[in-house]
């Protein structure tokens, strides 16, 4: 009932027309949008319009529409065990008789040949095998007729073999070959093998430069038991992926009981791998490559992701949804590193209170002692006069800031990299800078209020250990002193600080990641090699963006009584400078640089542990024994969609009887779609 249920639900969600007494019905092109994958479904090899003759099924009385009866029909047809083979008989049978006829049969095949498929011999004794010489023909039962099928490409190849065997030498040219292989497989191979399948004759163990009929039959029989192999190949495999010759033939002689592999079978199988020498190693993405009919490479794919997000960037204004659903598992996996990155900050904290502390000290008067005499200094008396927990004043709004700004500053440097990336998705060092730098502006904005609450918690505990009577104040209190203009007090020298920062920050770590780890459409990034290139690219960005953290400082912190106090940005540093020389811009700056490295060590770990705890929504998945990882929320909902895939397998079988079947059948108007 509820797989009926959901058939009725897709044919009211297709079927936009209805006949003269008032009941809806599928067209052709409705049908092909219900029986079709989503279009997130690659059509490269099975062109969309193809499905058209699947149409002719389900319009049983040929009335050119398909009602509901009619769909609930098919549906159950698809819900059969052996859905492909009675799709594809009553394809051919036509009047609903049971059997098939073959001269029904033949001229149905012939109308949607190929004009450049070798003529196949009906008469001769392959045929006749199935439905008897010419004097005896009769018709075929679903049974047989299914079994025919199964044998009628293996006889097409046959018969084309001996067609392009002129000589009758039993050998044929590569270019014959790559033309059998294409006419017949097409639709089971990647292009990137049939593109090289020509190659045959140039295995090592090739005694020929022709094909032989041997070599070919081989051939075919690998592609039949493709199934079998891959299953073989991820038995044989490390946890890497890799695995020899060697490997392959003995899991195969543990898994196989009788249908071995021929050493001619096996040596096509590695040579199209890349494998040439018996202790070569092959990949299962070298399998992939050859037996994945979409596959492509990884170079366009990559290429082709840069483009599509850089295109979701420029349509950001009138369609952001496409813009951040591109961002969004990077956002996510951002954010745990930015809960990563704030236990990493808990840590080296400390660090960071001590050189605010460092750049808040100033000379008062001539004569005066400082106050610490270096940041070793300050942090054994911090802790003498604070007690540990005087390490991290201000830790709170810390926290809070560490993943908003981080986000903020993925997205916008996303955002703006995509809009002034090209038509390719390349981008240019300048624009790498102004998308960087527009990051770091960007989150002033949301940054500078929690730093200023942060820099004043620090700063407040050297005030109560030598000030009799003071009062520590909390962040709530500072907030409420500020109001919302302080609150953005010293954003000047924030932005000054925070958009060379990511000027700097955002190029180096994309550098650093391709140049130095050598990132693309070979090689994803670890985590490891993530938080490396983040923590060197930190460096630079850090110190030199010193004494604009200096001058924020110094704005931001509560000027003491005797002390100078600064009416803005440029007043700030030119008394700086006057009163403490140039050296005083740099106060801190070995302790921003220092504190990434236990950082760096604290994060990695941290993120690891989150990436295996809480991983992205939806990809969550559940192993089977085979080894096959199947999402969630595909699992819950393969009960209903399985029998529409398999209109696919269906056409698959089709393909079989000829690569271009059903095609010529469907409207010049569908053809738009392909």
């Amino acid at each position: 009932m509820e797989f009926q249920n959901e058939a009725k639900r897709v044919f009211s969600q297709h079927a936009n027309a209805v006949d003269a007494n008032g009941e809806p019905y599928l067209t052709v092109d409705t049908f092909i949008d219900a029986v079709a994958p989503a279009e997130a479904e690659s059509f490269k090899k099975i062109g969309r319009n193809s499905y058209g003759v699947l149409f002719e099924v389900a319009d049983r009385n040929s009335k050119g529409r398909v009602t509901l009866s009619d769909w609930l029909w098919f549906d159950s047809i698809l819900d059969r065990p052996d859905a492909e083979f009675q799709v594809a008989f009553r394809l051919f049978d036509r009047d609903e008789r049971g059997v098939v006829n073959f001269r029904d049969f033949v001229d149905l095949y012939t109308q949607n040949r190929s004009d450049s498929t070798l003529n196949f011999d009906w008469n001769g004794k392959w045929a006749a095998l199935y439905i008897g010489d010419l004097e005896n023909r009769h018709q075929m039962s679903y049974m047989q007729f299914c079994q025919m099928l199964m044998g009628l490409s293996g006889e097409r190849v046959r018969q084309y073999f001996q067609h392009l065997d002129k000589s009758k030498c039993g050998f044929i040219t590569p270019e014959d070959f790559a033309l059998i292989v294409k006419s017949v497989a097409r639709h089971k191979l990647s292009d990137h093998l049939l593109d090289n399948v020509h190659s045959v004759v140039n295995r090592p163990s090739s005694q020929y430069s022709l094909v032989s009929y041997a070599t070919v039959r081989a051939f075919f029989n690998v592609i039949n038991r493709v199934e079998i192999v891959e299953q073989i190949a991820k038995a044989a495999a490390d946890e890497t992926g890799h695995f020899t010759r060697a490997n392959f033939t003995e899991e195969a002689a543990k898994t196989l009981k009788w249908g071995f592999f021929t050493p001619l079978e096996i040596d096509l199988l590695f040579h199209f791998a890349g494998v040439t020498r018996t202790g070569d190693v092959a990949t299962l993405d070298s399998f992939e490559m050859m037996f994945d009919p979409t596959w492509r490479d990884k170079e366009s794919l990559y290429r082709e992701s840069s483009i599509k997000k850089s295109q979701a960037a420029k349509n950001f204004g009138h369609d952001p949804k496409s813009f951040i659903s591109e961002v969004f598992e990077s956002a996510y996996n951002f954010a745990l590193g930015s809960v990563a990155g704030a236990l990493g900050a808990t840590v080296v904290y400390p660090i960071d209170l001590v050189k605010t502390r460092m750049q808040n000290q100033r000379k008062t008067a001539p004569g005066t002692q400082l106050l610490y005499a270096n940041s070793i200094d300050c942090f054994k008396k911090v802790i003498k006069k604070e007690g540990f927990r005087g390490l991290y004043s201000g830790l709170g709004p810390q926290l809070v800031g560490v993943a908003p700004e981080k986000a903020i500053k993925l997205t916008v440097n996303d955002l703006v990299r995509g809009i002034l990336a090209d038509s390719d998705g390349n981008i240019s060092g300048l624009a790498e800078v102004i998308a960087g730098g527009s990051a770091g502006a960007c989150q002033v904005v949301f940054t500078n209020p929690l730093e200023i609450v942060k820099i004043r918690l620090q700063v407040q505990g050297e005030l109560a250990a030598n000030a009799v009577g003071h009062v520590k104040q909390s962040a709530v209190h500072i907030v409420r002193q500020l109001g919302l203009v302080g609150l953005y007090k010293g954003a000047s020298a924030c932005l000054l600080r925070d958009v060379p920062f990511s000027a700097i920050y955002f190029p180096s770590y994309a550098h650093l990641k391709k140049d130095l780890f050598k990132e693309g459409p070979s090689k994803r990034l670890n985590a490891w090699e993530l938080l490396t290139a983040g923590a060197i690219a930190g460096i630079p960005a850090a110190y030199l963006t010193t004494p604009c953290d200096v001058i924020k400082t110094r704005l931001q912190v509560e000027a003491r009584k005797g002390e100078t106090s600064y009416s803005g940005l440029r007043h700030a540093a030119t008394t700086i400078w006057k009163e403490e020389g140039f050296a005083a811009f740099f106060k801190g700056g070995p302790a921003r640089i220092f504190r990434s490295s236990p950082q760096f060590g604290c994060t990695l770990a941290a993120y690891e542990v989150l990436k295996r705890l809480l991983p992205f929504p939806g990809s969550s998945k559940d192993t089977s024994e085979a080894g096959h990882s199947v999402p969630t929320a595909e699992r819950q909902n393969q009960a209903l969609n399985v029998k529409y895939l398999r209109s696919r397998n269906s056409l698959k079988l089709l393909l079989d009887i000829d690569e271009n079947f059903g095609k010529p059948r469907v409207p010049p108007t569908l053809l738009k779609n392909n």
